[in-house]
């Protein structure tokens, strides 16, 4: 998804941290100071300042570098802007940090489930996928994590990369158990696409834009699969609405210029749809 950080992506953890206590800042200790720090972080992510929210998780981990929870979310930040508009073109995209906050949060707490999955999402972006494997078979097992289908569509992604495509089917389908997850049906899209079953990587693709979501309706990669597998099944026309719908997205970033120049190889108009919505099929 080459959106600005998206949590249909990256797993963040949602309980607060504890209140900091009024009165004068420099007499908390460095564990409350790191807390208030986390705390910032936090707030200045959902408000999508990415910078400013790593400058104050760093400085959380500054402070005390035994915050397993501050550790993670610095990671997560770190692979932010991997997963942003830019992608792993980004000169922000540092995995190699990603991966060193992530590891250090889990050998504070070796039972932080949302850091073992997401060092299973930094470890695929390296294409470190027999490790990612590794790191997310035990998580799908825990019967106490409560986003299991966010490490089962790791697991699967890291399987389907991997060329273990059929394991890798299995493990998304149990993925979009949860029928929101759009990047699960995505992935599974993709999958069947690889095995040559056209007609299943539709179906799932469609499964992906058809989320009561906008994240969901705008995960452009979806769009452009779909009218690629469209133009391979010979469905033509259907195949050019999907183009100009991942054209409408954005034709500016990387997938939108494949979208734009499949459009062309397709003799499909190059016009922006006048909606879109999508089918109901």
């Amino acid at each position: 998804m080459r959106k600005p950080f998206s949590p249909l992506l990256l797993v963040l953890p949602l309980a607060a941290a504890g209140c900091s206590p009024s009165g004068n800042p420099g007499a908390q200790s460095p564990e409350r100071q790191a807390d208030a720090e986390y705390d910032v972080a936090r707030d200045l992510y959902y408000k999508g300042q990415l910078r400013s929210a790593l400058e104050h998780a760093r400085k959380a981990v500054e402070l005390d570098d035994d915050n397993a929870k501050a550790l993670y979310f610095a990671g997560m930040l770190h692979l932010a802007f991997c997963t942003g508009v830019q992608g792993m073109k980004s000169s922000d995209c540092q995995l190699a940090e990603a991966e060193k906050y992530v590891r250090k949060s889990l050998q504070q707490d070796g039972t932080f489930r949302d850091a073992r999955n997401g060092l299973g999402q930094v470890l695929i972006l390296e294409g470190k996928y027999k490790d990612a494997i590794e790191v997310l078979k035990p998580l799908v097992n825990d019967p106490a994590y409560a986003a299991v289908h966010l490490a089962w569509g790791n697991l699967g992604w890291a399987q389907v990369q991997s060329g273990a495509v059929d394991e890798g089917i299995a493990s998304l389908k149990n993925a979009v158990t949860q029928p929101k997850f759009c990047v699960g049906f995505y992935r599974l899209g993709i999958a069947y696409e690889k095995k040559g079953d056209l007609a299943q990587a539709e179906s799932s693709l469609s499964e992906a834009v058809q989320v009561d979501s906008p994240d969901c309706q705008e995960l452009q990669d979806a769009w452009y699969e779909r009218g690629l597998v469209r133009l391979k099944l010979g469905k033509n026309a259907d195949a050019c609405a999907d183009l100009a719908r991942c054209r409408e997205i954005s034709a500016d970033n990387d997938v939108g210029k494949q979208c734009v120049q499949l459009q062309v190889k397709s003799a499909c108009s190059t016009a922006a749809p006048k909606s879109g919505g999508e089918e109901k099929t």
